[in-house]
């Protein structure tokens, strides 16, 4: 395995990119201040733009580290970010990582998300050498599990009262995607 960072990578519609300190307006306006978006995540819709710019200050200088993998996901007809992709979680001695995700409302239901997230399982599996990409979400949100189904994943089963989020205790289910049963 080696680390690669955030590479950009670009699918028919998207293109994934590192955060810059610029797209805080954007971020804010199409996901980060939306509590729809952010119910079942561990972090609160923003209150005000200056939280968006700091965090996608904070991201846009995280972004230069080879072991970190955070994207924006930019919609190519529109030119600027509707959500975001990373690896939140990374255990370098299994070559496993876990994704997390969010997407902005106006783009639900489009499958924007399962090619941001196909895209960025091949990244990792084919170029930064991962053996396990796995993938979790409230039950309670199975949308997140669909998108989880289409990119290939396996439902592997459900960790009970496992995580808090803004709903509070909740159970998870988890999906994941080894190496070897990746096939494209």
């Amino acid at each position: 395995m080696t680390h690669q960072g955030t590479k950009i990578i670009q699918t028919d519609r998207l293109l994934l990119r590192p955060f810059s300190p610029e797209d805080g307006p954007a971020m804010y306006r199409n996901w980060c201040s939306d509590p729809d978006v952010t119910r079942f995540l561990t972090w609160p819709a923003h209150a005000s733009p200056q939280v968006s710019s700091f965090l996608a200050a904070q991201w846009a200088q995280e972004a230069e580290k080879p072991e970190v993998y955070q994207w924006a996901i930019v919609l190519k007809s529109l030119g600027q970010p509707i959500g975001s992709l990373s690896v939140v979680r990374r255990r370098d001695i299994a070559q496993a990582c876990e994704l997390g995700y969010c997407i902005g409302k106006a783009w639900w239901g489009q499958g924007i998300m399962t090619e941001a997230v196909r895209a960025a399982v091949h990244y990792l599996i084919r170029e930064v050498g991962m053996n396990r990409v796995e993938a979790r979400h409230d039950v309670h949100n199975p949308a997140s599990g669909r998108v989880m189904q289409k990119a290939g994943m396996t439902f592997e089963g459900i960790l009970r009262q496992s995580d808090k989020n803004n709903q509070g205790i909740c159970d998870l289910a988890v999906y994941a995607l080894l190496a070897q049963d990746y096939h494209s």
